[in-house]
Protein backbone atom coordinates (compact mmCIF):
# COMPACT_ATOMS: atom_id res chain seq x y z
CA UNK A 1 0.00 0.00 0.00
CA UNK A 2 1.29 3.46 -0.96
CA UNK A 3 1.22 5.57 1.90
CA UNK A 4 0.27 9.39 1.08
CA UNK A 5 -2.70 11.90 1.71
CA UNK A 6 -5.76 9.64 0.10
CA UNK A 7 -4.98 7.48 2.84
CA UNK A 8 -6.75 7.57 6.27
CA UNK A 9 -5.33 5.88 9.38
CA UNK A 10 -6.79 5.33 12.72
CA UNK A 11 -4.42 4.71 15.75
CA UNK A 12 -5.40 3.94 19.48
CA UNK A 13 -3.72 4.80 21.90
CA UNK A 14 -2.26 7.20 19.70
CA UNK A 15 -2.00 10.00 22.48
CA UNK A 16 1.23 8.95 23.74
CA UNK A 17 4.30 6.24 23.71
CA UNK A 18 3.87 3.61 20.71
CA UNK A 19 0.88 5.13 19.10
CA UNK A 20 1.79 8.80 19.68
CA UNK A 21 4.99 7.69 17.30
CA UNK A 22 3.44 5.66 14.91
CA UNK A 23 0.55 8.55 14.27
CA UNK A 24 3.38 10.95 13.49
CA UNK A 25 5.34 8.32 11.56
CA UNK A 26 2.06 7.78 9.16
CA UNK A 27 1.62 11.68 9.33
CA UNK A 28 5.06 12.54 7.62
CA UNK A 29 4.32 10.45 4.91
CA UNK A 30 1.19 12.21 4.17
CA UNK A 31 -1.16 9.75 5.49
CA UNK A 32 -4.02 11.49 7.08
CA UNK A 33 -4.36 10.64 10.89
CA UNK A 34 -7.28 10.10 13.55
CA UNK A 35 -6.40 9.13 16.58
CA UNK A 36 -8.43 7.60 19.78
CA UNK A 37 -7.56 8.25 23.11
CA UNK A 38 -9.21 8.56 26.56
CA UNK A 39 -6.36 11.29 27.32
CA UNK A 40 -7.83 14.66 25.83
CA UNK A 41 -5.24 17.08 26.21
CA UNK A 42 -2.59 14.61 24.84
CA UNK A 43 -4.85 13.54 22.15
CA UNK A 44 -5.44 17.09 21.10
CA UNK A 45 -1.95 18.23 21.29
CA UNK A 46 -0.70 15.33 19.03
CA UNK A 47 -3.64 16.04 16.71
CA UNK A 48 -3.01 19.18 16.32
CA UNK A 49 0.65 19.03 15.72
CA UNK A 50 0.28 16.38 12.88
CA UNK A 51 -2.74 17.91 11.46
CA UNK A 52 -5.31 15.20 12.40
CA UNK A 53 -8.17 14.30 14.09
CA UNK A 54 -9.09 13.48 17.55
CA UNK A 55 -11.90 11.24 19.03
CA UNK A 56 -12.15 10.61 23.37
CA UNK A 57 -12.20 7.27 23.08
CA UNK A 58 -12.46 4.41 25.76
CA UNK A 59 -11.89 1.13 23.50
CA UNK A 60 -13.84 -1.10 26.55
CA UNK A 61 -16.85 0.72 25.18
CA UNK A 62 -18.96 0.29 22.59
CA UNK A 63 -21.09 3.30 22.45
CA UNK A 64 -17.25 5.67 22.62
CA UNK A 65 -15.82 3.41 19.65
CA UNK A 66 -18.70 3.60 17.43
CA UNK A 67 -18.65 7.48 17.81
CA UNK A 68 -15.51 7.62 17.51
CA UNK A 69 -15.32 5.72 14.25
CA UNK A 70 -18.15 7.70 13.25
CA UNK A 71 -16.56 11.32 14.06
CA UNK A 72 -12.86 10.71 12.57
CA UNK A 73 -14.43 8.94 9.32
CA UNK A 74 -16.52 12.23 8.80
CA UNK A 75 -13.54 14.63 9.39
CA UNK A 76 -10.89 12.35 7.35
CA UNK A 77 -12.88 9.42 5.59
CA UNK A 78 -13.15 6.18 5.72
CA UNK A 79 -9.41 4.41 7.15
CA UNK A 80 -7.53 2.03 5.08
CA UNK A 81 -5.18 1.70 8.39
CA UNK A 82 -6.05 0.55 11.75
CA UNK A 83 -2.95 0.88 14.70
CA UNK A 84 -4.37 -1.01 17.48
CA UNK A 85 -1.87 0.67 20.21
CA UNK A 86 -4.16 1.04 23.31
CA UNK A 87 -3.14 -1.33 26.18
CA UNK A 88 -2.54 -1.19 29.67
CA UNK A 89 -0.94 -3.96 32.42
CA UNK A 90 -0.72 -4.65 35.57
CA UNK A 91 1.50 -7.06 38.43
CA UNK A 92 -0.57 -8.79 40.22
CA UNK A 93 0.49 -12.79 41.57
CA UNK A 94 -2.19 -15.62 40.81
CA UNK A 95 -2.02 -16.42 44.63
CA UNK A 96 0.72 -14.94 47.82
CA UNK A 97 0.86 -15.21 50.91
CA UNK A 98 1.73 -11.84 52.64
CA UNK A 99 5.22 -12.26 54.11
CA UNK A 100 4.22 -9.55 57.24
CA UNK A 101 0.87 -10.78 58.32
CA UNK A 102 0.45 -14.21 56.85
CA UNK A 103 -2.84 -13.24 54.99
CA UNK A 104 -3.67 -15.22 51.70
CA UNK A 105 -4.70 -13.59 48.71
CA UNK A 106 -5.45 -13.85 45.41
CA UNK A 107 -5.59 -11.96 42.29
CA UNK A 108 -8.92 -9.97 42.26
CA UNK A 109 -10.81 -11.41 38.94
CA UNK A 110 -12.24 -7.79 38.24
CA UNK A 111 -8.61 -6.68 37.70
CA UNK A 112 -7.57 -9.92 35.49
CA UNK A 113 -11.23 -9.05 33.56
CA UNK A 114 -10.03 -5.20 32.98
CA UNK A 115 -6.69 -6.12 31.45
CA UNK A 116 -8.19 -8.47 29.21
CA UNK A 117 -11.41 -6.02 28.63
CA UNK A 118 -9.01 -3.02 27.46
CA UNK A 119 -5.89 -5.43 25.34
CA UNK A 120 -7.58 -8.02 24.31
CA UNK A 121 -11.49 -7.26 24.15
CA UNK A 122 -10.79 -3.97 23.20
CA UNK A 123 -8.68 -4.99 20.27
CA UNK A 124 -10.99 -6.95 19.11
CA UNK A 125 -13.92 -4.91 18.81
CA UNK A 126 -11.87 -1.83 17.03
CA UNK A 127 -10.35 -4.60 14.49
CA UNK A 128 -13.77 -5.81 13.90
CA UNK A 129 -15.09 -2.39 13.16
CA UNK A 130 -12.49 -1.14 11.28
CA UNK A 131 -13.07 -3.95 9.19
CA UNK A 132 -16.18 -3.39 8.27
CA UNK A 133 -15.76 -0.02 7.82
CA UNK A 134 -12.99 -0.77 5.15
CA UNK A 135 -15.23 -3.35 3.29
CA UNK A 136 -17.13 -0.27 1.61
CA UNK A 137 -13.91 0.43 -0.02
CA UNK A 138 -12.72 -0.73 -3.34
CA UNK A 139 -9.48 -2.28 -3.15
CA UNK A 140 -6.65 -0.16 -4.29
CA UNK A 141 -4.53 -0.80 -7.47
CA UNK A 142 -2.36 -3.29 -5.30
CA UNK A 143 -5.14 -5.08 -3.96
CA UNK A 144 -5.37 -3.83 -0.42
CA UNK A 145 -8.84 -2.40 0.83
CA UNK A 146 -7.07 -1.40 4.32
CA UNK A 147 -3.74 -2.79 6.59
CA UNK A 148 -4.31 -3.31 10.26
CA UNK A 149 -1.30 -3.45 12.77
CA UNK A 150 -2.11 -4.78 16.45
CA UNK A 151 0.47 -4.52 19.66
CA UNK A 152 0.80 -7.50 21.24
CA UNK A 153 4.07 -8.07 23.38
CA UNK A 154 6.87 -10.19 24.62
CA UNK A 155 4.64 -11.25 27.35
CA UNK A 156 2.62 -12.92 25.21
CA UNK A 157 5.07 -15.87 24.83
CA UNK A 158 7.36 -15.36 27.71
CA UNK A 159 5.61 -13.20 30.56
CA UNK A 160 6.87 -12.69 33.93
CA UNK A 161 6.18 -13.15 37.67
CA UNK A 162 2.55 -11.41 38.28
CA UNK A 163 1.83 -10.94 34.26
CA UNK A 164 -1.07 -13.58 34.27
CA UNK A 165 -3.39 -11.05 32.93
CA UNK A 166 -0.98 -8.94 30.58
CA UNK A 167 0.45 -12.01 29.28
CA UNK A 168 -3.06 -13.67 28.73
CA UNK A 169 -4.32 -10.54 27.26
CA UNK A 170 -1.50 -10.11 24.63
CA UNK A 171 -1.50 -13.79 24.07
CA UNK A 172 -4.93 -13.69 22.56
CA UNK A 173 -4.07 -11.30 20.47
CA UNK A 174 -1.49 -13.02 18.96
CA UNK A 175 -3.65 -16.30 18.75
CA UNK A 176 -6.26 -13.87 16.58
CA UNK A 177 -4.04 -12.16 13.94
CA UNK A 178 -4.00 -15.10 11.87
CA UNK A 179 -7.76 -16.06 12.19
CA UNK A 180 -8.59 -13.00 11.32
CA UNK A 181 -6.60 -12.50 8.38
CA UNK A 182 -7.44 -15.46 7.12
CA UNK A 183 -11.09 -13.85 7.79
CA UNK A 184 -10.10 -10.71 5.47
CA UNK A 185 -7.97 -12.29 3.12
CA UNK A 186 -10.60 -12.28 0.42
CA UNK A 187 -11.83 -8.84 0.55
CA UNK A 188 -8.17 -7.55 0.63
CA UNK A 189 -7.57 -6.39 4.55
CA UNK A 190 -3.99 -8.01 6.06
CA UNK A 191 -3.32 -8.33 9.51
CA UNK A 192 -0.58 -8.48 11.48
CA UNK A 193 0.84 -8.07 15.17
CA UNK A 194 3.75 -6.69 17.07
CA UNK A 195 5.54 -7.92 20.06
CA UNK A 196 7.17 -5.22 21.27
CA UNK A 197 9.86 -5.79 24.00
CA UNK A 198 11.39 -3.11 26.54
CA UNK A 199 10.28 0.00 25.40
CA UNK A 200 10.91 3.95 26.40
CA UNK A 201 7.31 4.37 27.05
CA UNK A 202 5.13 5.98 29.47
CA UNK A 203 4.82 3.14 31.28
CA UNK A 204 8.35 3.25 32.66
CA UNK A 205 9.07 7.37 33.10
CA UNK A 206 8.44 7.10 35.96
CA UNK A 207 11.23 5.07 36.71
CA UNK A 208 14.55 6.44 38.19
CA UNK A 209 17.38 5.91 35.45
CA UNK A 210 19.03 3.65 36.97
CA UNK A 211 16.05 1.11 36.41
CA UNK A 212 15.64 1.87 32.98
CA UNK A 213 19.55 1.57 32.49
CA UNK A 214 19.91 -2.03 34.57
CA UNK A 215 16.29 -3.22 32.23
CA UNK A 216 18.34 -2.14 28.68
CA UNK A 217 21.75 -3.76 29.65
CA UNK A 218 19.18 -7.03 29.53
CA UNK A 219 18.54 -6.62 25.71
CA UNK A 220 21.32 -8.86 24.00
CA UNK A 221 21.75 -6.24 21.43
CA UNK A 222 21.43 -3.52 20.96
CA UNK A 223 21.52 -3.00 25.09
CA UNK A 224 19.03 -0.37 25.57
CA UNK A 225 15.38 0.34 26.12
CA UNK A 226 13.22 0.11 22.44
CA UNK A 227 12.46 3.75 21.02
CA UNK A 228 8.58 4.21 19.86
CA UNK A 229 9.97 5.39 16.50
CA UNK A 230 11.25 1.78 16.25
CA UNK A 231 8.09 0.70 16.91
CA UNK A 232 6.45 3.16 14.31
CA UNK A 233 9.06 2.69 11.73
CA UNK A 234 8.10 -2.12 11.72
CA UNK A 235 4.30 -0.55 11.80
CA UNK A 236 4.61 1.73 8.85
CA UNK A 237 6.42 -0.75 7.37
CA UNK A 238 3.35 -3.54 8.00
CA UNK A 239 1.23 -1.29 6.28
CA UNK A 240 3.47 -0.55 2.90
CA UNK A 241 4.42 -4.68 2.28
CA UNK A 242 1.68 -6.12 1.17
CA UNK A 243 3.31 -9.27 1.55
CA UNK A 244 3.27 -8.90 5.26
CA UNK A 245 0.38 -10.84 6.45
CA UNK A 246 -1.17 -12.89 9.42
CA UNK A 247 2.51 -12.20 11.24
CA UNK A 248 3.41 -11.92 14.93
CA UNK A 249 6.76 -10.38 14.95
CA UNK A 250 8.70 -9.95 18.18
CA UNK A 251 10.41 -6.39 17.76
CA UNK A 252 12.84 -7.15 21.22
CA UNK A 253 16.60 -6.87 20.87
CA UNK A 254 17.00 -10.63 21.47
CA UNK A 255 15.47 -10.45 24.85
CA UNK A 256 14.00 -13.61 26.26
CA UNK A 257 11.95 -12.41 30.30
CA UNK A 258 12.83 -13.88 32.83
CA UNK A 259 10.90 -14.88 35.45
CA UNK A 260 11.48 -11.81 36.91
Amino acid sequence: MQLDSTITAIVTGGASGLGAATARALAAHGVKVGIFDFNEEKGESVAKEIGGAFAKVDVTSEEQVDAGFAELREALGQERILINCAGTGNAIKTASRDKESGEIRHFPLDAFDRIIQINLVGTFRCIAKSAAGMLSLDPLECGDRGAIVNTASVAAEDGQIGQAAYSASKGGVVGMTLPIARDLSRDGIRVNTILPGIFDTPLLQGAPDHVKQALGAQVPHPPRLGKPEEYASLAVELCRNGYFNGEDIRLDGAIRMAPR
